[in-house]
């Protein structure tokens, strides 16, 4: 609409704030963007919306929360709003009230099930996206209440043997209460079950409790009503919660008259609440007698495009890299971040079940590779297949706009896909690679221009971790390593077209080492920062992508290990990396992406970094995008982070094997603890470049551990080295067999 540019809005808008007392709109938004390179793009629409979104429900917990702390509220709240806990933050000028602590949830579901239930850390359970939850207490007849959430101790694990289920357990003077959560199949469906059980030295009432809150926050309840048969409940007219078994007494309160929780003693019994603002509280009371066990379970229905078949687990799992190692917590997180690679791609992949359960190339990028690494190729090739109809006419793949990376990402993953899989380029892939490699070369600057910038991709939001609009070195790593990508991809199929793109990745990276040679002189040292405009800080942590995962540079580049030597000696806080730009919190994966840098050169601290890592990990295996310094619980992102998950699978592989240029890594990564024992280490098959690789390690106290492989290679067997850390590396010719005695370098 061109006439919206000859209205005087900006007059108006600045006489309506300035009449008002307000100040003006316009200039405070020009001083904001003052801040920031000067780009084409701000802040994509999609994280406004979502941010707006977020801080909507923030501003409804201001009002709803802090005048009722007498309800029963999820975990977060009970410890974020007690001025005697650690969590606690005071609320006076916050406008919004978010989970800023405990953003802790773990998936449950069922593989290609769009659903994603999550469980908190005390068990409540969010069934579907951004909606109610279902809470289990006991109430003993004497008075003594059992409740998860103000429960000070806590046990919470995953189990994985068929499936994934996640169990509570909870208990105090004589109380005890189990909850357990999982998704499973019936006739096709998705069933999402939760199974409440009790135990109580006097006699008791096991509850289970309808909650218009979940781990962000309140979620509206307008109507609930009790069935006929008292074993179901309607929720607003759509949702059916199924009980197997009838309920003894049922009581429903709504906003006036506080939380139901409030009137579980009351002896009248109601069977249906409405509430105009959307607090239906509702409880279902199942007698427990005295010293003996009692239990119920909850079902609900979940939404599913088509008919799921039974026992998909095993068969999504049947072909996957299978780590053993002595180590049960390494071995845990292994498995539970294969589990959640699965559960968060049903076809597009998911950064996570709720906060995150939309699409990035960028997390996207990471994911893929990690499926692909971790032997689930049918998964990879399925999200791969959605990203054309993601790219513009243009040729830019686009999920949020000014996101110079994604290109980049997008054939860098691509060409590992083909090369891991040793299948040849489709010809229906040609033109996308085509129009997403043109378009990275048309989107570089001039190489003229006079300014830091020249010749590198424009200033953009970028991984947004790493601060306002800039010329991010994050950017033009991917874009070179996409236009290399491209080149190879196409070196058969294209001939022209891949010497012209490998050509302008040369240009490119001709670009990027000019600029990063004036941030040196700038700063006196080799460490590359987030930007040529900018001072070392924690946005450096994006220049690493130079080494991790692209390998646009030699292991042991000054540049690369000065970059790493700054962020851990400025940037780590408790053996963690530490983002304080945006995230204010210990980031897993991006400690990892410190981590493959060290071990990539052969620094030994690759290990400390990676325990750290497996420390704060929930006791359910996963981790938050970000995580409080002190509380240990979620400060930012989605409480179960695939991201992270994704990283620990491709850490863990990198140790046992890795291409370095033309030849294979062995070993490189594996701790010296594991070889104090007896027991065999295995790990594979691990898709490589050069074919997939059964790997395992035979410690022998006191003797010389033995080193056996086996590879099916797509072509010649690549040259190997073995490097176990303890031990003089062993250069293999190709061809020359699969077991190898490692030598002592006398360490």
């Amino acid at each position: 609409m061109s006439w919206m540019k000859w209205l005087p809005w900006r007059f108006v808008v600045r006489h309506v704030a300035r009449r008002q007392g307000f100040l003006d709109p316009i200039a405070l938004l020009a001083r904001l963007h003052s801040f920031a390179q000067p780009s084409e793009v701000g802040e994509p629409i999609e994280l406004l919306r979502a941010g707006v979104v977020f801080h909507a429900r923030g501003l409804i917990n201001s009002r709803v929360i802090q005048h009722n702390l007498d309800w029963v509220w999820p975990y977060w709240i009970e410890r974020q709003f007690d001025p005697y806990d650690v969590s606690f933050i005071p609320r006076a000028f916050s406008i919004t009230h978010i989970n800023l602590t405990h953003r802790n949830w773990t998936a449950v579901g069922y593989p290609d099930c769009q659903e994603l239930p999550i469980v908190d850390p005390r068990g409540l359970l969010t069934p579907l996206l951004d909606g109610w939850s279902l809470d289990g207490w006991l109430m003993a007849e004497d008075g003594r209440v059992l409740l998860p959430s103000r429960a000070t101790e806590c046990t919470q694990r995953q189990d994985m043997d068929a499936g994934v289920r996640i169990t509570t357990e909870t208990q105090t003077d004589g109380l005890a209460l189990t909850s357990s959560a999982w998704v499973e199949v019936d006739s096709g469906t998705p069933v999402c079950r939760l199974r409440l059980q009790a135990r109580s030295d006097a006699a008791a009432w096991l509850v289970l409790a309808l909650r218009p809150a979940n781990p962000e926050g309140i979620s509206f309840i307008n109507q609930a009503s009790l069935s006929t048969a008292r074993d179901a409940w309607t929720i607003d007219g759509t949702r059916r919660v199924e009980f197997d078994t009838a309920a003894a007494r049922h009581h429903v309160s709504d906003y006036r008259n506080g939380d139901v929780y409030i009137h579980l003693g009351d002896r009248d019994d109601q069977t249906e609440g409405r509430c105009d603002v959307g607090m239906v509280t509702a409880a279902a009371l199942f007698p427990v007698r005295a010293g003996e066990p009692a239990a119920i379970t909850a079902s609900i229905r979940l939404a599913a495009p088509e008919p799921l078949a039974a026992g998909a687990w095993q068969t999504a799992q049947h072909d996957r890299c299978q780590l053993a190692c002595p180590e049960p917590h390494y071995q845990f997180l292994y498995d539970a971040a294969i589990t959640s690679l699965i559960l968060h791609s049903p076809d597009d992949v998911y950064p996570g079940p709720y906060t995150y359960k939309r699409f990035w190339f960028r997390d996207a990028a990471f994911i893929v590779h990690a499926l692909l690494c971790a032997g689930l190729t049918d998964r990879a090739e399925r999200a791969l297949a959605r990203f054309p109809m993601r790219q513009t006419t243009l040729g830019y793949f686009r999920s949020q706009e000014g996101e110079w990376d994604a290109n980049g990402e997008v054939l860098w993953i691509l060409q590992r896909f083909f090369a891991l899989t040793g299948q040849p380029l489709p010809p229906e892939w040609h033109g996308s690679i085509l129009r997403g490699a043109r378009w990275i070369v048309r989107k570089r600057l001039s190489d003229d221009l006079d300014a830091p910038h020249a010749g590198l991709l424009p200033a953009g939001f970028s991984a947004e971790h790493l601060g306002p609009n800039d010329y991010y070195y994050w950017d033009d790593f991917w874009g070179i390593a996409g236009l290399r990508a491209a080149a190879a991809m196409l070196v058969d199929m294209d001939p022209p077209h891949s010497r012209d793109f490998a050509q302008a990745a040369d240009d490119f990276a001709a670009a990027v080492e000019r600029s990063l040679a004036g941030c040196e002189a700038r700063l006196g040292r080799p460490a590359m920062p987030a930007s040529p405009y900018r001072r070392l800080d924690a946005g450096a942590i994006g220049s690493l992508a130079f080494g991790y995962p692209v390998q646009l540079g030699v292991p042991d580049d000054r540049r690369l290990l000065d970059s790493v030597e700054f962020l851990l000696d400025r940037c780590f806080v408790k053996g963690a990396f530490y983002q304080d730009m945006i995230h204010s919190g210990l980031n897993a994966y991006l400690t990892l992406h410190v981590a493959q840098i060290l071990l990539r050169a052969g620094d030994p601290r690759h290990l400390d970094l990676m325990d750290a890592v497996a420390a704060l990990a929930s006791p359910t295996g996963q981790w938050p995008e970000a995580i409080h310094p002190l509380t240990g619980g979620g400060c930012m992102g989605d409480g179960h982070h695939v991201w992270a998950a994704a990283e620990w699978v491709l850490m863990i592989r990198n140790c046992f094997v890795r291409e370095e240029g033309e030849r294979l890594i062995l070993c490189a990564g594996i701790p010296a603890r594991w070889l104090d024992q007896a027991m065999s280490i295995r790990f594979g098959p691990a898709p490589t470049a050069f074919g997939a690789l059964s790997l395992s390690i035979t410690p022998a106290a006191g003797n010389l551990p033995r080193v056996d492989w086996q590879g099916d290679w797509h072509r010649s067997v690549p040259p190997i080295e073995i490097r176990l850390p303890g031990f003089a590396p062993a250069s293999v010719a190709a061809g020359t067999g699969s077991t190898v005695l490692v030598r002592s370098d006398g360490a």
